[in-house]
Parts: C-alpha cells; sequence; structure tokens
C-alpha cells in the first residue's frame, strides 16, 4: 500500500533537530520519500493532508513489562522489595502463557495511544507475548529475564534462536532478570552463553540502593563492577533503570557501551531515587526512555516519561538548564531505537521502516506554535496522538483503534484479574 502524507510538519530527527515543512511517502512497510512536495508523484492507494500537523518517529518504550496491565492499581505505595515479593511474585506464579498474551494486547493498545511503535519487553512467556504483539501490528523485542526461579538457561538459547527471525516485527534480546535473583553459578552461564554468540545483554541494575549495598555484601563490588568481571558486557546491551551508580560505574558503562535505558515514573512512584541523567550525557553514555510495567508506573504514557526525565533531573541538579528537551526527543525515539538494535527505525528516511506518528498542533496544548520540539516534551499528551503507524500500516487514528476490538480485550483482562486477584 503506499500512503501520502501532505502538508506536514516534518520532525525527522534526524541531525539537526528541527521542524520542515513537507511530505512523507510510504510504500508497504517503507519510508519511500521525505522532503517537500513534488509536481511529480506516484498514484497513492491513500493521501492523508496533515494540516501542518507534526509527522515524526514512533517513540520507543525501550523497557517494559506489558503483562502486568492485570496488575495496575492493584499493588501500590510500597517499596520495590516489598512489592516484588509480597504482591508480584506470589500473583506472576499463577499466570499462564494465554495470560500474558490477552494482557499484552491490552497493554499494545494503550501504547498506540501514546505514540509508541516499539517496545523492549521483558515478561513471563515470550512466545505468547510475541503472538500478541504479531496480531497486533506491535514492534516488540523480546527481553530474557532468566533468574534463579526459571527458566533454564537451555530455554533461554532456544528461544534466542526460534524467535529471532519468526516475524519482521519480532526480536529477541539474552538477559537476566537483576542480579538479585541470580546465583553467581548462573551468571557464568549466562556468560559463556553470551559469548557463544556474541550477543549484548540486558538486565535490571542499580535500581534501589538496597540491591547495590547487597551486591557490594556479597561480593565486595557493584553489580557493573560483578558485570563486568564475569564478562556479561563484553558485546554491549543496556541496564534498565541505573539510579545508583557512581563514576567507576559510569566508566564500566561507557567502556562497554552499554546504554541506560531510564524509567523515571516508575522510580519516582517506588521512591528507588532518580537517575543521573546529566551525567549519563556528559559521559557519552547513551540513554533511552521506558515506562518499566504497568503496575509500578501506573501508565504506559512516553510523554509523561519525557517529562519526568528532564523535570526530576533539573530537581537533582539544582539546574534548569539539565537535559534539554531535545536531548529527551532523542532519547524517546533515535536512542531507544539504537539501544533495542532497531537502527532501522530511528528517523524519518528513505529506506527506514515506516514506524512513525502524526501529532496534532490543533489543540489548546500546542498552542501558540513557539518551539514545537521542546513543546512535545513539556507540553505533549496522549490526547495529541492523531495517527500511529507500524510497518507502513495504520493502527490507531483519530482516536479509533483499526480492526480491533477494545472492548473484547478489556473484558479478558477483568477475567484475569478475578482469578489472579
Amino acid at each position: 500500500m503506499k500512503i501520502r502524507f501532505y502538508n506536514a510538519r516534518i520532525l525527522a530527527m534526524t541531525a539537526p533537530i528541527q521542524i520542515t515543512m513537507g511530505e512523507v511517502w510510504t510504500e508497504e512497510n517503507l519510508i519511500s520519500y521525505v522532503g517537500p512536495g513534488k509536481e511529480e508523484k506516484p498514484v497513492f492507494d491513500r493521501e492523508i493532508d496533515c494540516q501542518g500537523n507534526v509527522i515524526m518517529p514512533g517513540f520507543k518504550n525501550a523497557h517494559t513489562h506489558s503483562g502486568m496491565t492485570v496488575f495496575r492499581s492493584l499493588c501500590d505505595d510500597t517499596n520495590l522489595q516489598d512489592w516484588l515479593n509480597n504482591d508480584i511474585f506470589p500473583r506472576e506464579a499463577k499466570m499462564t502463557g494465554e495470560d500474558c498474551y490477552e494482557l499484552t494486547k491490552l497493554a499494545i493498545l494503550e501504547y498506540l495511544t501514546s505514540g509508541v511503535t516499539a517496545i523492549g519487553d521483558m515478561y513471563l512467556t515470550p512466545e505468547t507475548i510475541a503472538d500478541a504483539c504479531e496480531e497486533m501490528g506491535m514492534r516488540c523485542v523480546l527481553v530474557s529475564g532468566l533468574n534463579k526461579f526459571g527458566p533454564a538457561l537451555s530455554v533461554m538459547e532456544d528461544r534466542y534462536n526460534a524467535l529471532n527471525g519468526k516475524s519482521p516485527l519480532i526480536s529477541y534480546k539474552m538477559g537476566v532478570h537483576a542480579e538479585y535473583t541470580c546465583s553467581k553459578e548462573l551468571l557464568e552461564a549466562v556468560s559463556a552463553l553470551i559469548h557463544k554468540y556474541k550477543a549484548p545483554l540486558y538486565v535490571h541494575m542499580s535500581e534501589t540502593k538496597t540491591e547495590v549495598d547487597e551486591c557490594v555484601e556479597r561480593y565486595g563490588i557493584t553489580p557493573p563492577a560483578l558485570f563486568e568481571q564475569l564478562g556479561l558486557f563484553d558485546f554491549g546491551g543496556s541496564i534498565y533503570h541505573g539510579v545508583h551508580v557512581d563514576k567507576a560505574d559510569r566508566d564500566i558503562l561507557k567502556k562497554h557501551n552499554i546504554s541506560v535505558i531510564s524509567n523515571p515514573a516508575s522510580n519516582a512512584k517506588l521512591a528507588s531515587g532518580i537517575a543521573p541523567i546529566s551525567d549519563y550525557l556528559k559521559e557519552g553514555i547513551l540513554v533511552g526512555l521506558g515506562t518499566d510495567g504497568p503496575s509500578s508506573n501506573n501508565c504506559l504514557d512516553m510523554f509523561r516519561e519525557m517529562f519526568l526525565v528532564t523535570a526530576l533531573a533539573k530537581l537533582k541538579e539544582n539546574d534548569p538548564a539539565a537535559v534539554d528537551a531535545l536531548e529527551v526527543l532523542k532519547m524517546a525515539t533515535v536512542n531507544g531505537a539504537v539501544s533495542m538494535g532497531l537502527e532501522n527505525c530511528d528517523v524519518l528516511a528513505e529506506g527506514k521502516l515506516a514506524d512513525l506518528i502524526v501529532l496534532d498542533l490543533h489543540q489548546p496544548n500546542m498552542q501558540p506554535l513557539n518551539n514545537i520540539p521542546k513543546n512535545i516534551v513539556y507540553s505533549g499528551s496522549k490526547t495529541n496522538v492523531a495517527l500511529t503507524m507500524i510497518d507502513g500500516k495504520i493502527l490507531y487514528e483519530n482516536g479509533q483503534f483499526i480492526g480491533v476490538d477494545a472492548e473484547s480485550i478489556y473484558k479478558k483482562a477483568g477475567e484475569i484479574l478475578e482469578r489472579l486477584r
């Protein structure tokens, strides 16, 4: 299918970040043209007048646990360790692959309304999560959450080989849940496996001070130092959260090209702390953004993450100039794509994947039109998302989900909740 977006303010996210007037054309799942209008043009299946609205790359939610939608506002107002051990882990033990499939579909609806075109999803049953994403048209980078409770190391290897290549929308990364949920023997075995495949590693790390202190008590070193010592960072990857890190930790991350996926709303709600975003940026460490799960956040809203990551950094540094909004836009789009291995959908450019969104400027929160890129970060909201396209298919437009019965998904989620409550 060929689609023409015209009369658009194009925010391509290529350097330098700026708005240009023009058109974006897509053909099947690729962008075929970005630039000023042309007198001669091909025949299109559909032409969309953007009416001066912004067209830009979709947001990349680089860390989430989609299936946790069932726990939204069920387990709140407690610290991370109590929340996990008393509220979440016992309920997750009752969950089935079918549950994860249905609950992921619910999350995808919310992602689409927030302009999210790709997710980095670490949860219980990657196979059924992949099925849900394929069915709903969501681009998904599945991440292993291997830990001492399971699955077997061989299962992670099997999934790595089976799920990579399963679909153009699906890829799979090796990972572990966290240092504190893995034995040293398991981490050593994981290290051997990533060396076999020369694969990057993804992990929750340095989220709370307690986590770091307990790792130091066990091993005499911090989580980043332990992972470096075990060779787990030898092929790059990402850490999720990265709240409690010192200069030596950041040097390790920089040395091994480890990106940091910040989750400011979740970290604030669980009182885990404020990540040193300014230090990461100054030291050349790539920072992406994620929502974390919908039970610790509790919503899957990238606009809120963008505002919080800069506002909290300004508060932490006592500097209103800290973490410029343009850097935040890069975190939410380009950096997230790079950290997830999705460099083919990071910006709007010919030959890139057609993963894009249209933001409605004809709303009070976006007027007057001063600095549009910064206004997206400081004033934008989900209500501004007029269209979400993934892989060349429009999945959400003008408040409507295309080809999806949302009410049936809501009903199924409610039934699962009653069983797990």
